[in-house]
């Protein structure tokens, strides 16, 4: 719930659309070259010259990927950046310029806005993305973000889903599952705060897997890591929807199977004591999850050397012909087929 701080709400209609959009993008300063004209015009202007452009766009919707009793503001606005940041540097790219368009009920007056709208400019300071437009409309449904994140690399550099071939290592950045129980835990709280109001949670254990969920970081140091080794990966995707769903996807794309094993999935100390609580296997919990925005891809063998011992990377499988299927290979050295089981919005 949206609660006032003091009785000082400027009703959105006191400013109109174009004075709403004037008055929320005002501190928005443009930082890229390749940015010609920003916000003010029919459309952004964009000079890429000889590079090639990514484009990404993903829409957020509140009572779907979002719960506005325990998401602030502020971060909801900064995490809608970075699910899209996150597509872009799937492709080995490097972003440069996002759209913000939103759709409003008359609940949320412009000071919730500016709230939005501080967690966007953080993320785009953060991330050196130039905010270049969007759009304002109003809504019976509560709280939409749309956001359209452009990105630029040159020809050689882009990697897709489907570049993987046959004993190509598959690797994973960071840690996996995090997000997933963090939004257990708020859930439970959320639950507890329902029955009763008074009972102030205490998350002091849960702070980096709520961390993960409220205000999680797109992989652009990894892209820029992997230029300095000198490793460009056979195929990439992000996890948003869960290690199972992006492993069957770059299987797919690729035509490829794989062996992911068990024992070399990269869990957070917190994830697994959180597993252990809520009796849920941390397994199913890295394979299923989501939300993660970490990044898994491919190497062929003759660049192991490059990032063998980086913190950064775990390699936690190969990959095989086709015709030998999707597996899991668990610590009890048991093959089991990989199904996906990940976020789906259309199913909630």
């Amino acid at each position: 719930m949206i609660e006032d701080k003091d009785q000082s709400r400027t009703h959105i209609s006191q400013l109109g659309e174009f004075g709403l959009i004037d008055h929320l993008t005002k501190n928005f300063k443009i930082t890229n070259k390749s940015t010609v004209r920003g916000i003010g015009d029919d459309a952004a202007v964009l000079d890429f010259k000889d590079n090639q452009l990514v484009v990404t766009t993903d829409l957020l919707v509140e009572g779907v990927h979002f719960d506005l009793s325990y998401m602030p503001l502020k971060h909801l606005g900064y995490k809608s950046v970075i699910v899209n940041l996150s597509d872009v540097y799937a492709m080995n790219a490097k972003a440069t310029q996002i759209t913000v368009s939103i759709a409003v009920s008359n609940r949320f007056p412009v000071e919730a806005l500016e709230e939005l709208y501080q967690g966007i400019e953080t993320a785009a300071k953060l991330y050196k993305v130039d905010v270049v437009g969007g759009d304002t409309t109003s809504s019976t449904s509560g709280l939409l973000i749309s956001v359209t994140a452009i990105g630029e690399l040159e020809s050689k550099d882009v990697v897709y889903r489907s570049g993987a071939k046959p004993n190509d290592l598959m690797i994973v950045t960071g840690d996996i599952g995090g997000a997933y129980l963090g939004l257990q835990v708020l859930e439970r709280e959320k639950e507890v705060f329902n029955v009763n109001p008074q009972n102030q949670p205490d998350l002091d254990s849960y702070t980096y897997i709520i961390e993960r969920q409220l205000k999680p970081e797109a992989r652009k140091d990894i892209v820029e890591l992997l230029k300095v080794l000198e490793v460009k990966p056979t195929s990439m995707i992000d996890i948003s929807d869960g290690l199972s769903s992006e492993i069957l996807h770059l299987c797919k794309q690729s035509k490829v199977g794989c062996d992911l094993y068990e024992n070399k999935i990269p869990l957070d100390p917190q994830v697994i004591s959180t597993c252990e609580e809520f009796d849920i296997d941390s397994t199913t919990v890295a394979l299923n999850g989501g939300e993660d925005y970490e990044l898994l891809f491919t190497i062929n063998q003759k660049d192991y050397d490059k990032i063998k011992g980086n913190p950064n990377f775990t390699v936690i499988g190969f990959m095989r012909e086709e015709s030998a299927g999707v597996h899991l290979i668990t610590r009890a050295e048991e093959k089991i087929s990989i199904k996906a089981q990940g976020w789906n919005a259309l199913n909630n």
